[in-house]
């Protein structure tokens, strides 16, 4: 028996061992990170991509595709047995069947692996045939992403940070009323501590559903199996001087739990694999929320690349081994907009990420910015509106099921005309007012070796794997 046992453990390290040598040398491996900023459509995006993978007649701007390099695609058993399959057919079923809805989202980590049977290019590719690339989508909830810039903040620089924001929120009135009622010199009271954690939890929710990005830690909005923990009960509090025992003391050693024992050991643990990101944004809900939503959207895109930048801190340099090789922040929902509104749209995604990166002093992955719609919801047309045209998109209005034409607002050619006021907490825009609109899935009838309708999906495959699939 002992024998045995110990004869499968030898055999399952060299089995270990030898996959890994395998996917090192001959079958690559490119492990892409998916997750999105506030009801931006990640489980829409993943499952969109994987279907155009495995069908490519949409993806034209996808060189390996268009160029029949990619000679077959295929779904194979994920590498991490311990980490959820990501749901893909029942999405896929759900946004195109016959009464398509939007698939739920994930509330926690999924993985799903696409295998890609492609002929490189050149005579060395001539020479060698053709190649399998696995490619390893892992899917994570956008607020476990900025919880990675906690890991270089005390207890007292985020709650100064947090305080400063909560006023021109909405919905954090009952909070700070709490807080102001509360004394953290004083000592811990359990339910005190309960009553002030849950008035922060509902503030940054409220938050999240008004369009705000940072809305940290993000386990209080995606707590999963530890809801009601010590480690999830605390919240931002005024610097002070707190002594052992008190109610500010356990709140600042609560925090240092967080990161240590929430936030390092996702990082460790799956963040540290991945070499390409993208990070969904819904920019029109950010734009229709107003100036201080973009900036704090701007704030959130400054902590994500500060995390990414190579040697901001050496703890987390040293775990990571290798940087992320290049990052995409993709504004989505560009079906809500008229084509005709795109490249303002995709300025003002890049106007954000160039200021980030100018104010993170970024100098590491390769970052891009564009507008996309993983699944396209809408139709264009143009109305004539007091004797002049409109262009306009129509859909089917999630909540009624009836069909609208929307027009989103005029978006400014100048990406400054929108990042200005937000820079300087302007409370509405001066000169102009911009609407979100929530549209259900259109009825989608695929023909063969075609994926989902989309916007610019192929352009995003292009920037995050086109250079690995050549």
């Amino acid at each position: 028996m002992v024998f045995s046992t110990v004869t499968d453990s030898i055999e399952r390290g060299v089995t270990g061992f030898t996959d890994a040598v395998s996917e090192t040398f001959f079958e690559p491996v490119i492990r892409l990170g998916v997750t999105g900023l506030s009801r931006s459509g990640k489980t829409v995006f993943i499952t969109s991509l994987v279907a155009n993978l495995l069908e490519r007649g949409r993806m034209p701007q996808f060189q390996a595709a268009a160029s029949g390099a990619i000679q077959s695609a295929y779904l194979k058993p994920q590498p991490d047995d311990t980490i959820p399959r990501f749901e893909f057919e029942n999405a896929l079923g759900q946004m195109t069947g016959t009464t398509p809805r939007w698939p739920e989202s994930t509330r926690t980590i999924s993985e799903l692996r696409v295998s890609l049977r492609v002929q490189p290019q050149g005579l060395l590719g001539a020479l060698s045939g053709p190649k399998t690339v696995h490619l390893d989508i892992v899917d994570y909830p956008g607020e476990w992403l900025l919880d990675l810039a906690l890991l270089d903040k005390s207890f007292e620089a985020w709650s100064a940070e947090m305080l400063k924001r909560l006023p021109q929120r909405p919905g954090a009135e009952a909070f700070l009323a709490a807080l102001s009622e509360a004394d953290p010199s004083a000592k811990l009271s359990e339910p005190d501590a309960q009553h002030l954690a849950a008035s922060y939890t509902q503030a940054l929710h409220t938050a999240r559903e008004a369009g705000f990005s940072d809305c940290t830690p993000g386990r209080f909005i995606l707590p999963g199996e530890l809801e009601g923990s010590p480690v999830l009960t605390f919240a931002p509090l005024p610097a002070g001087a707190y002594g052992r025992g008190s109610l500010g003391r356990e709140f600042a050693r609560r925090f240092e739990a967080y990161k240590a024992q929430v936030a390092k050991p996702f990082f460790r643990d799956h963040f540290a694999r991945i070499d390409r990101q993208i990070v969904l944004v819904d920019a029109l809900g950010a734009l229709h929320a107003g100036p201080r939503a973009v900036e704090d959207l701007r704030g959130t895109m400054e902590d994500i690349l500060k995390a990414f930048r190579p040697g901001s801190n050496s703890w987390l340099t040293s775990m990571l081994g290798k940087r992320v090789e290049r990052i995409l922040f993709a504004a989505t929902k560009a079906d809500h907009l008229h084509h005709t509104q795109h490249a303002q749209m995709t300025a003002i995604m890049e106007a954000l990420v160039r200021d980030a990166r100018r104010r993170a002093d970024f100098a590491g992955a390769e970052t891009g910015a564009m507008a996309i719609a993983a699944l396209r919801t809408t139709v264009e047309e143009t109305r004539t509106h007091k004797g002049q045209p409109l262009d306009l998109v129509r859909g089917t209005l999630l909540e009624t099921g009836k069909e609208a034409a929307f027009f989103a607002g005029e978006l400014p050619k100048d990406p400054n005309a929108i990042l200005a006021p937000a820079r300087e907490g302007a409370e509405t825009w001066l000169d102009g007012d911009y609407s979100a609109m929530r549209f259900a899935p259109a009825r989608v009838a695929l023909a063969p070796g075609e994926g989902p309708p989309h916007i610019r999906l192929d352009r995003a495959a292009e920037f995050l794997l086109g250079d690995r699939l050549r």
